[in-house]
């Protein structure tokens, strides 16, 4: 049981968790609605919020994962720190790129190529690390279920701000789900291996491609974006399984410990 003297010495995300993540939250979303209104105003192109909100947050973030020690802890480590029997459960991001990728692509030019390398690279680098990251080691204090559930609707609601660009309201809701199935599928991940990387490198491919693909709307790529929702609703239940199993298997071999992955 904790003292009080404890409690005190402990950070403030590990006192107030909760209060935390929204604290978080609610900073990233101020930045980015600030971000859009002077786009707005100033008629700048789509990316303009982003760029202006995204990069001095991705500052920040380098700067205090520096100063605080905090990157191993939030899960920047080498990928040899994954097990390699753990190689086939990011098999099915693979899937999902690939199909991805079957819609076609627009002309492509050097400069655009090499622009949005930078701009998604950007959004990979800051979201992975506030939600698979900061918001997910911080709730993983008080459950896996918690980290795991609130990391991924956090993570679909931000993108509710497409809805302000102009996009469609049918098209806002499907990127919400989208959003909701693929965070859910990287905490999982993030719970079951505790490395951020291959998931800040899925990430910025999956947005290359998608920034970069053709953006036509018709009854072929609609059943293409079917289909990766059917693969990420099978692939979180497998992932949830297979954590169950492990923590059961584990559990039981050591009775009265927990494991956390």
């Amino acid at each position: 049981m904790k003292t009080p003297q404890s409690r005190q010495n402990q950070s403030f995300s590990a006192r107030k968790p909760v209060l935390t993540v929204v604290i978080i939250e609610l900073l990233l979303l101020l930045a980015v609605f600030v971000a859009g209104a002077i786009a707005t105003v100033k008629q700048l192109d789509y990316t303009s919020p982003v760029l202006m909100s995204f990069t001095p947050i991705a500052l920040v973030l380098i700067i205090y994962l520096t100063l605080r020690r905090k990157w191993r802890e939030t899960g920047f480590r080498s990928l040899r720190t994954i097990p390699a029997s753990h190689a086939k459960y990011y098999i099915p991001l693979l899937l999902v790129l690939g199909t991805l990728a079957l819609k076609g692509f627009t002309e492509l030019t050097l400069s655009k190529v090499a622009f949005f390398i930078f701009f998604t690279l950007l959004v990979a680098f800051v979201e992975e690390t506030i939600y698979r990251g900061l918001i997910f080691r911080t709730l993983l204090r008080k459950s896996a279920v918690a980290a795991v559930v609130t990391s991924s609707v956090l993570f679909s609601i931000t993108h509710i701000m497409n809805a302000l660009s102009g996009q469609s309201m049918a098209d806002t809701i499907l990127q919400l789900i989208y959003a909701l199935l693929l965070g859910a599928a990287l905490a999982l991940l993030m719970l079951k291996n505790g490395n951020i990387v291959p998931l800040i490198l899925f990430h910025f491919i999956h947005n290359l491609i998608q920034f970069l693909g053709n953006d036509r709307q018709d009854t072929g790529t609609l059943f293409y974006d079917i289909f990766i929702l059917v693969v990420l609703v099978a692939y979180c239940v497998w992932l949830t399984f297979s954590i169950r199993t492990k923590s059961s298997s584990s559990e039981s071999s050591t009775p009265g410990s927990s494991v956390v992955h």
